[in-house]
């Protein structure tokens, strides 16, 4: 697995650099043709077939036991979770709340489950932390109820917030996955990642996942 940042550059489905500017900063992280999706902040999961393109397809989870092949997501403040096992199915998530509360964590798991995958462990990239993310009380009180308080948090000015990263354990435990990296970094007050929110930037980062070819 490997997790970009901002000195890699933009390396997002809609970069706006040059494509052989783009495919470059791509083959210096994770050579191979890369797969993504359109991301729409759901629960939806993609199977990748070997010849599947994916480009276009709206789900934010891709699982795949083609050897070789990326799977990349990308965000900048949402999470980002590698997901593999040792049957050689690998997953790649894009978390934001609405994923989280959907459930795409334990989808994505179960999904792996049923083409073969058992022992999972995960990787979390880095996302916007709690002390940024001021959050409305109505909208944080379903995921508290999912998932327990740890996910209600404050941010540095004492408002109500969510803790995004607190959420992501919280599922990937209930699938029975192993968490075996976290990189726990905020993107919002760290300038070495992308920080929609924080910033407004447009680049994106990647967390990108193949099996050996």
């Amino acid at each position: 697995m490997v997790l970009s940042c901002a000195r890699d550059g933009d390396v997002g489905a809609r970069s706006r650099a040059p494509v052989e500017v783009l495919e470059a900063r791509r083959r210096s992280l994770a050579a191979g043709r890369w797969r993504w999706l359109r991301q729409c902040h759901g629960d939806g999961v993609v199977v990748l077939d070997p010849e599947e393109s994916c480009e276009g397809r709206e789900a934010d989870a891709l699982v795949s036991t083609v050897p070789g092949a990326p799977l990349a997501v990308f965000s900048a403040d949402c999470a980002l979770v590698g997901l593999a096992s040792r049957e050689g199915v690998v997953g790649a998530v894009h978390v934001g709340w609405r994923g989280l509360l959907a459930g795409v964590l334990e989808r994505t798991a179960a999904t792996m489950g049923s083409v073969g995958a058992t022992g999972i462990a995960a990787v979390v990239g880095a996302c916007i932390g709690p002390e940024c993310y001021e959050f409305g009380e109505a909208d944080l009180a379903p995921i508290e109820a999912r998932y327990g308080p740890s996910v209600s948090s404050r941010t540095s000015a004492g408002t109500p917030a969510l803790d995004l990263r607190a959420g992501v354990h919280r599922a990937l435990e209930s699938a029975g996955v192993r968490v075996a990296t976290d990189f726990a970094r905020c993107t919002a007050c760290d300038p070495g990642w992308f920080s929609w929110r924080a910033r407004r930037d447009s680049g994106r980062h990647a967390l990108v996942v193949a099996t050996a070819p």
